[in-house]
């Protein structure tokens, strides 16, 4: 039988270092099904920061969600990124990580387990203020991130990123404790007006502070730049929506937990 080792326990030596950007390899487990996360931080700050859950798409952890967490460190903050689906889950394409992100979805509770687990994970983290913690998430990610509010999870505020918004219980939205925003592409058909709708009406019910900001001209999955630039497949990256979307996140987190002065870096490389 695998030896494992404690939770919350394993950080692996620096995978990669800008400047004073680091970021190590988490491990933690959901029963024997383990999980491989990642932490970004900036190791000049002395004191502890706010933490910020970043969650994958439907392709799992991915270069594009470790460079979120990493870009997350730049704003000071430290970024997490979470492994909802496990380490011996890696869909290999589109069509596999479709039927994975589905068998979650009609799977909220372990939806909910595993991004639970995620903030547990990064509240045991000695650079992390545990009352102030955020979550973003992209496409699936944004369902999941949504999903972590709806469990009553004590996170202050929850980004999605044209994420599915639909949810089997909307009156767990009762149980949301911090705010929500969501920033949706105007003409993603996978997540068509009337799903919109639908979750205006959950959250205004339920007596959430909530704001959905719409892209013109985008679609599905328009953060990733992976995602190529035709607007017919449904999913599409675009630049501008990209950077506005980025920017208003930035000053939602701002608002929740102030703005950090981040220290000049002269010798930092993008």
């Amino acid at each position: 039988m695998k030896k494992r080792t404690p939770l919350f326990l394993i950080a692996l030596l620096p995978l990669v270092s800008h400047a004073e950007i680091i970021t190590r390899k988490i491990k933690y487990w959901d029963g024997k099904t383990e999980l491989e996360g990642r932490i970004a931080y900036d190791n000049r700050y002395a004191i502890k920061k706010p933490g910020i859950l970043v969650f994958h798409d439907w392709m799992g952890t991915s270069s594009f969600t470790q460079q979120k967490a990493e870009d997350l460190a730049r704003l000071g903050y430290v970024g997490f990124e979470a492994d909802l689906y496990g380490e011996d889950l890696r869909p290999e394409n589109t069509k596999e990580a479709a039927a994975v992100a589905e068998s979650f979805k009609n799977n909220r509770a372990l939806l909910r387990r595993r991004a639970r687990l995620a903030l547990e994970t990064l509240e045991h983290q000695t650079r992390v203020e545990k009352t102030q913690i955020g979550a973003i998430g992209f496409c699936f990610g944004g369902t999941a991130a949504l999903e972590l509010a709806r469990s009553g999870a004590p996170v202050e505020g929850v980004v999605s990123f044209h994420g599915g918004l639909s949810t089997p219980n909307p009156d767990d939205a009762k149980k949301i404790l911090g705010k929500i925003l969501v920033l949706h592409g105007a003409e993603d058909p996978w997540v068509p007006p009337e799903e919109v709708a639908a979750f205006e009406r959950e959250m205004t019910d339920a007596g959430v502070d909530w704001e959905l900001v719409k892209y013109s001209n985008a679609v599905h999955a328009f953060t990733n730049p992976a995602a190529g630039n035709d607007n017919s497949k449904g999913a599409a990256y675009n630049r501008e929506a990209a950077e506005r979307s980025w920017e208003t996140m930035k000053d939602f987190f701002n608002k929740l937990f102030g703005k950090i002065d981040v220290p000049e870096r002269s010798s930092l490389k993008r």
